[in-house]
């Protein structure tokens, strides 16, 4: 599906859109609810990937296709590594095949898994004939993907004696991590991150019944951020449902986008947004994204609009998700007229008054691209190709778009 996208008119009455739960908890808590099935779970992202990753949890074939979903692909390579006698061959889509998966693989076979791979070596698809994993010390480079290191705790208290990982190296993605830790707490879990390694001790009593929310996602909020801020003084949008103190990295979004004149304010598991100032076109947008690199593209597409330069860093996991996204920004910005420069791991936009009208955006099977960019309508008329692959995180995107003024026409 290709779409034409424009603004007509942004209401200016408050606007409240309810977001659905973050992709990022839903999956984390999907893999323990089917190592503790006592867990109820509320909120849950109806996002492509968490629907993947249901569907792949209760599947029992000895093939499970994941599609495009990274996190799916990772978190499941450990956990039917971990499940006895369960045989299963994990696949993807094509993108999915070129995406690395060796330093999982590596140290899951370091714990004893049984792990080979189908085509290529260090890349789906893989096959894992499941056994009893009693090994439990292993090392994993610390700046790698952080669900990695996040695939094996979440079956670390499963494990008969536990988990002890050590970090190599400087640790990347530490609110990832910390997200991991604080679900398994929650579950009684006893875990410590402490320096460079992190124990997680076997779970021997069963986990209490009980029911656990997935607080919405803050990824999917950055495009309304990026929006406000893209939009006249006074322009005010609320989001549900977020909490104050937040396990998502992306959180920190609140606080970045001070920087492009929007307030962010907090009640009753809401938060809204509001225009508040405008920014100097003389002001330069400077982040280490290291912790939050999922915000990347919408940060750099809101300069674009707002005729801001950017100097982005700690991007270097970008180069491995649904697309290499730093160079599908610096091609789909320099449609636009946008001068980008990147490296493998930074991102420098030189600010720029002029936009290119009537631009058609590819979006490389990325939700985020789709996403990313379509704030931009409120700038210049736009096509979007291949938009439904916002399903991945977002499905009801383009309909929330319409609603806050946004004319959405499918091609």
């Amino acid at each position: 599906m290709n779409i034409t996208l424009e603004q007509s008119e942004i209401i200016q009455k408050p606007l409240n859109i309810t977001i659905t739960g973050s992709k990022s908890e839903s999956n984390r808590l999907l893999v323990l609810q089917a190592l503790f099935p006592n867990i109820s779970l509320e909120n849950v992202s109806n996002s492509d990937d968490s629907d993947v990753m249901q569907m792949a949890l209760k599947s029992e074939d000895e093939i499970v296709d994941i599609h495009h979903a990274g996190t799916t692909m990772r978190f499941l390579t450990a956990y039917f590594s971990s499940r006895e006698g369960k045989s299963v061959t994990l696949t993807g889509s094509k993108r999915m095949k070129e995406r690395p998966i060796k330093i999982l693989v590596d140290a899951l076979r370091d714990l004893g898994a049984d792990i080979s791979y189908v085509e290529n070596d260090g890349y789906p698809p893989i096959k894992i004939s499941g056994k009893k994993i009693t090994q439990n010390e292993v090392t994993l480079k610390a700046n790698v993907s952080s669900q990695y290191i996040s695939a094996l705790l979440l079956i670390g208290s499963s494990l008969e004696n536990g988990l002890k990982l050590t970090l190599d190296g400087e640790i990347t993605s530490v609110p990832y991590i910390k997200m991991t830790l604080n679900l398994l707490r929650q579950l009684e879990i006893e875990a410590e991150f402490k320096g460079q390694t992190i124990i997680v001790q076997p779970k021997k009593e069963i986990v209490a019944n009980q029911t656990l929310t997935v607080e919405s996602d803050w990824s999917s909020a950055s495009y309304f951020f990026s929006i406000v801020a893209l939009s006249p003084i006074g322009t005010t949008i609320t989001l549900s449902a977020y909490k104050e103190t937040s396990l998502q990295g992306d959180s920190v979004l609140a606080s970045i986008y001070k920087e492009f004149g929007v307030e962010t304010t907090f009640e009753n598991n809401t938060i809204t947004l509001k225009k508040v100032k405008a920014v100097s076109k003389a002001h330069i947008i400077k982040l280490d994204l290291v912790n939050a690199p999922d915000i990347a593209q919408t940060i750099a597409v809101s300069c674009f609009g707002l005729g801001l330069s950017c100097d982005l860093s700690g991007l270097h996991t970008l180069k491995i998700k649904e697309t290499d996204r730093l160079e599908a920004l610096k091609t789909e910005l320099g449609k636009l007229g946008g001068q980008v420069h990147v490296t493998d791991k930074t991102l420098v936009l030189e600010a720029s008054n002029h936009i290119n009208q009537d631009v058609a955006i590819d979006t490389y099977n990325d939700h985020r691209m789709a996403m990313a960019f379509a704030p931009l309508a409120l700038c210049a008329k736009m096509r979007v190709n291949n938009a439904e692959v916002v399903s991945k995180s977002y499905p009801e995107f383009w309909i929330d778009l319409e609603k806050i003024g946004f004319k959405v026409v499918e091609n």
